[in-house]
């Protein structure tokens, strides 16, 4: 199939394995366009796939893994948009590029004037804004905190002043086995009005979105321990 030029389609994932229908179905139309595939994790993208298109063969498409900033990968990357492709990028959960690898190759897919087709999907970071209660119109994702202790009470210190200032939402996440910590850090670090929302297993059988103060977080025992999770804080 011949194209003008080059279509990217930006393909969100699962956040729980299950949650097939958090995927609109206009997604699996998206890939019968596509011919190559970016992809994070070859071997759990190709399972996807076929849960949200089962006839897909998989072997018809062409396949790459992203490592981040890998120049080989932007130099194929590259070659199939002079090739006029269309292809699909796909991270590990959630929508690619966002909190996830993929927005080196789009920033090249814009420089040569590829069109960009963002599709509709779940992103942990505003399921999670939604049901925070906490301020929608003024907020900033800042990644991981610092593992270094000393940087992390920094870190905390600094985002609680900031969303005091600015009445700003503070949105983090943390390596799942390290959620626990974290959860001590705050409730160690921060006011006790401050309010505090974790959001766990998004879209997943065993979901929960809890906002509380940093005082009444105090009163109850939560273990994250290995759960996806990801963490807001407010200063009214």
């Amino acid at each position: 199939m011949s194209h003008s030029k080059s279509t990217v389609y930006l393909i969100p994932a699962l956040l729980d394995d299950e949650a097939i229908e958090t995927i609109p179905s206009y997604i699996a139309e998206s890939l019968k366009n596509c011919q190559v595939f970016f992809v994070e994790n070859e071997r759990t993208a190709r399972r996807y796939l076929k849960k949200i298109w089962r006839e897909i063969v998989i072997d018809d498409y062409e396949w790459f893994v992203i490592n981040k900033t890998e120049e080989k990968i932007q130099s194929d990357f590259k070659q199939k948009i002079k090739e006029r492709r269309n292809i699909g990028i796909i991270s590990e959960a959630g929508c690619p590029g966002v909190a996830d690898p993929g927005q080196e190759l789009i920033a090249i897919a814009h420089e040569m004037n590829a069109d960009i087709k963002p599709l509709v999907g779940p992103s942990s970071i505003l399921l999670a804004l939604m049901a925070s209660g906490m301020n929608g119109q003024q907020f900033q994702f800042v990644g991981y905190l610092p593992i270094n202790e000393h940087e992390r009470v920094k870190t905390i210190k600094e985002l609680e002043a900031e969303s005091e200032k600015k009445k700003c939402t503070q949105i983090f996440i943390e390596t799942p086995y390290r959620n626990n910590q974290l959860v001590e850090s705050i409730l160690k670090i921060c006011k006790h009005t401050t309010k505090f929302c974790i959001a766990v297993d998004l879209t997943g059988k065993t979901e929960w979105i809890k906002t509380k103060t940093i005082t009444e977080w105090k009163k109850e025992k939560t273990d994250l321990h290995k759960r996806p999770a990801i963490f807001l804080l407010f200063v009214q």
